[in-house]
């Protein structure tokens, strides 16, 4: 807990904590661990008003327990899982995405990852996040936000999926609607962003169309490898813990992420628009 000050809470004035401090207590663990009686008699204090001091600090600074039947029903309501609209990778994932994780898709081409309707290894990977993004849009109608940042995505790929899914033009249009698209080339920029969504879902901010429910990163080595020099074999490592920080601030329980990792070749990155 932290360390007595003026301020600190109703009633605790400058001359009560040097009082305090003269006598040891310094920190609030101090004071609401110490005899009340003694303290109020050895530094001329009021002993109500040391109780009342106690009590207010205790409600500030406590941690109250919660009733597991309670945590379990928020828990319900506030998590989801949401299926992927591949039957196979459902499957997988047992039962599909859950919100509230980092749902992490690693492995390079030619490795045996998933691929999806029989596509080339190289574009297994967004076909996957483009898969997601039209079910999750379309079929669930909820948003996604997808961080492009190897310029994978492709609209006309995009609508050819939910064209597939559903003749009517307008049900297609409005699933578009709500797939926004960032595109970010370097790791900073996609830090921005990450630390834009998270103010953004932590005021719960919501659009015409419904809360944000699914993040689509792709990829993660798009940005991360430049930066490492490139040299790094990527598609057979496990989950990096440098992560943890990104997934503490994307994912509350009400969200998921989608991130994947496979090597960038040169010229499908826009540091390398001049190889050819």
């Amino acid at each position: 807990m932290g360390v007595l000050r003026a301020g600190l809470c109703p009633g605790l004035t400058q001359d009560m904590v040097q009082l305090l401090r003269s006598r040891g207590i310094k920190t609030v663990v101090d004071l609401v661990s110490a005899d009340l009686e003694e303290v109020a008699q050895k530094c001329g204090l009021s002993y109500k008003a040391l109780v009342a001091l106690r009590r207010v600090l205790l409600a500030q600074f406590s941690a109250f327990p919660f009733n597991g039947a309670d945590l379990y029903e928020e828990l319900k309501t506030s998590t989801a899982i949401l299926s992927t609209g591949i039957g196979s990778l459902d499957k997988l994932l047992d039962a599909g995405l859950y919100t509230g994780e980092v749902t992490e898709i690693v492995g390079g081409p030619g490795s045996g990852k998933t691929q999806v309707h029989m596509r080339p290894a190289a574009g297994g990977l967004v076909e996957v996040c483009l898969c997601v993004s039209a079910h999750v849009a379309h079929g669930l109608q909820q948003n996604v936000l997808y961080i492009d940042s190897n310029g994978g995505f492709t609209a006309s790929r995009i609508l050819q999926l939910l064209q597939a899914r559903t003749p009517d033009e307008e049900e297609q249009a409005g699933a578009l609607q709500r797939i926004q698209v960032v595109r970010a080339f370097d790791i900073f920029q996609m830090l921005d962003m990450i630390q834009d969504l998270r103010g953004t879902v932590a005021q719960q901010v919501s659009s015409s169309s419904g809360t944000l429910k699914v993040v689509i990163v792709d990829s993660v080595t798009a940005v991360v490898s430049p930066l490492l020099g490139g040299q790094q074999r990527e598609g057979d490592q496990p989950h990096d813990p440098r992560q943890g920080h990104w997934e503490a601030q994307t994912c509350p329980r009400t969200l998921l992420e989608l991130c994947t990792q496979h090597p960038v070749s040169p010229g499908c990155h826009q540091r390398h628009r001049s190889i050819r």
